[in-house]
């Protein structure tokens, strides 16, 4: 069978406009199932790694509104805690989906942790908000209390920022790969893992983010799957995305995409990262990889949608790869 690693985004659980409740979460996991399934008739063995960013906010703040009546949680146990959360809605979804569908197919999730180095450059300048608004005096009395670092959102108010350091190893990766190996829908790298590091002999959890989609990428390569499948909530990776005329991508090798990234098309809190974590993929040896909706993952598998992205290969070659013409461009 081929293999993927499907990086599924924090907005493939809670929607734009939804208030995020587990209902809510459920249904969306459902659907999102639902395309996986697809894939697997589709004869994919599926690697599935997922977002955490407003399911850790929320980890967060009632950690925080509650330590007056219980301990609160330090972020790499909101990491962890919404690791169990998010894999127990998908991994159910998905063994519901599966059973509907007649397949066989396992499914764990792994709590995992990713490796980071204490002398990342990022360690000294925290960059990656997290949580929720504050108000000037609010975010100056955590800042004091918990030396939090503290950036303004001239139109939101005042946000904790923290290192969002690279991904270095994942502690359990032999485990996923041998799972993977065996059959298992596996389910890792929540929210890009748990950062970690060695202290004198031990692992400890650190006040961090690491980017879910340089984790995916780090684990695709490792696992030397097939296919990288990045979800998110526009149908097509654009040039000028939001401005007249707005450009979709289809089909385009890395070279070239490297251009439009230097020429500023891809901002850095957006499609930025996606982009660099494709190139990366596909710089250490990865064959393709797809940005797209996530209610369009079957469809674009198959090559009917999402952006494809190759190595630098030539026009004939991914022509003759995927059967379809590669217009000026890549669009």
């Amino acid at each position: 069978m081929k293999t993927m690693l499907l990086a599924v985004g924090g907005n493939s659980l809670i929607r734009a406009g939804e208030k995020g409740t587990i209902a809510e979460q459920r249904a969306n996991a459902q659907r999102t199932a639902a395309q996986i399934v697809g894939v697997i008739r589709a004869g994919y063995r599926v690697v599935l790694t997922h977002g955490n960013g407003p399911q850790v906010g929320a980890a967060l703040l009632r950690s925080e509104r509650g330590a007056s009546q219980v301990p609160g949680h330090p972020l790499d146990v909101c990491d962890a805690s919404t690791q169990g959360e998010i894999g127990y809605l998908l991994q159910q979804s998905l063994q519901t989906e599966l059973q509907l569908a007649e397949l066989h197919v396992p499914v764990a999730t792994i709590l995992t942790q990713c490796l980071v180095s204490p002398d990342d450059p990022s360690m000294k300048h925290p960059s990656k908000p997290i949580g929720p608004f504050y108000s000037r005096a609010d975010a100056e009395e955590r800042k004091r209390r918990f030396g939090w670092e503290i950036v303004e959102d001239a139109a939101r108010g005042y946000r904790r920022v923290v290192p969002s350091p690279e991904p270095i190893d994942i502690v359990e990766l032999e485990v996923i790969r041998n799972l993977f190996g065996q059959g298992v829908l596996v389910i890792a790298c929540g929210g890009g893992g748990i950062p970690v590091v060695w202290n004198n002999g031990r692992l400890q959890g650190v006040e961090a983010v690491i980017d879910k989609d340089r984790a995916s990428a780090w684990l695709a390569s490792r696992l030397g799957v097939d296919l990288f499948v990045i979800s998110t909530d526009t149908d097509y990776v654009y040039l000028d995305y939001k401005k007249p005329p707005q450009r979709p991508l289809r089909r385009v090798a890395a070279a070239e995409l490297e251009g439009y990234a230097k020429a500023g098309h891809f901002p850095p809190g957006n499609m930025g990262p996606k982009i660099e974590s494709v190139l990366r993929f596909l710089r250490q040896g990865g064959k393709e990889a797809i940005i797209t909706f996530s209610e369009n993952l079957c469809q674009a598998v198959v090559g009917s949608a999402g952006t494809h992205m190759f190595p630098d290969r030539d026009r004939a070659e991914i022509e003759r790869n995927t059967g379809l013409e590669l217009p000026v461009g890549g669009r």
